[in-house]
């Protein structure tokens, strides 16, 4: 393959490719595919979802844009005894590194795509681009009912975890619900939700109810400070908000700091899936975004679900 061809492979994936017809149709379930451990669990979950919604699937790969770029530029490393040969075979090996992950990533949505099928899935549209993974969601989000990603980046280990790099931007940025799963799968069976009480937390009840994600599973609404009669109405409240769902709702509310009371709380009661929101200024937004939670997302055993 001449050099021009390369580039020309490469750089089509800077492409949306949203002229694929029939895929805008319909809102899907999108796994966010890479080289991490828990890649596996991301389509075990995925695949799930899809089925449970019953929601086409989608599996994405991002190629970096900033590790991998689809033309090199090196015209800022002229300088001092440079030599216009040395910078040509540079330039020729970032494009060679750039066509290896492009075709690694080929790869690694073929391996997802048969593990998907074998969970049960049907079908599922693959996509790849080259770019930044948060802009890549935010121009895929119109389309998209639910994100799926790893908790764990690609340089996690046994002995060193690491949180996913991009995920506090990615939950800052997109205005889908985001599901963010652990390295080992188990089918969710029971969800909580924190809630808090603010107008934003009341308008993320009422996403939860118009939404299938967690249609079926029983629900724990629970509430983390003082008890007192008004925390109590406002529960009451999204309790009925939630009543077209047709499932148990248990509610709660529990004293203490929010990051350990919910984790004690769902581990008391064997929840699967917590739920969450972007609620403001509150206790949990803070929580959310804020100094804890690096320390929440690293600790977590079992899947979160971010809604927005």
């Amino acid at each position: 393959m001449t050099e021009a061809k390369e580039n020309a492979m490469i750089q089509s994936h800077n492409k949306n490719q949203n002229d694929q017809q029939g895929e805008a149709d319909m809102l899907r379930v999108v796994a966010c595919i890479d080289g991490s451990r828990a890649a596996p669990a991301v389509c075990d979950y995925a695949a799930w979802a899809s089925r449970h919604m019953e929601t086409p699937l989608m599996l994405l790969h991002v190629l970096d844009e900033e590790r991998y770029p689809a033309e090199p530029d090196l015209a800022g490393n002229i300088g001092l005894g440079s030599r216009e040969q040395l910078l040509d075979e540079l330039a020729q090996l970032d494009r060679k590194r750039a066509k290896l992950a492009l075709e690694h990533g080929h790869h690694m949505l073929d391996e997802a795509e048969a593990r998907v099928k074998a969970a049960g899935s049907e079908e599922a549209v693959k996509r790849q681009r080259h770019g930044n993974l948060t802009e890549s969601l935010v121009a895929l989000e119109k389309d998209t009912r639910l994100f799926v990603m790893g908790l764990h980046g690609e340089s996690s280990s046994d002995r060193d975890i690491h949180i996913g790099s991009q995920l506090e931007t990615v939950i800052r940025s997109v205005h889908r619900s985001i599901l963010l799963v652990p390295d080992d799968y188990s089918e969710p069976k029971s969800a909580m939700l924190a809630f808090d009480g603010s107008p934003t937390a009341f308008r993320g009840v009422e996403l939860i109810a118009q939404s299938p994600v967690l249609k079926g599973m029983p629900l724990h609404l629970v509430m983390i400070g003082p008890d007192t009669a008004d925390r109590w109405e406002q529960l009451k409240k999204a309790e009925q908000m939630l009543s077209g769902l047709g499932v148990d709702i248990t509610l709660a509310i529990r004293a203490g700091d929010v990051e350990p009371t919910l984790h004690a709380y769902q581990e008391e009661h064997g929840i699967d899936i917590l739920v969450m929101g972007a609620y403001g200024h509150s206790r949990i937004r803070q929580f959310l975004v804020g100094s804890t939670t690096t320390t929440m997302l690293k600790t977590a055993k079992k899947p979160l679900v971010i809604i927005r």
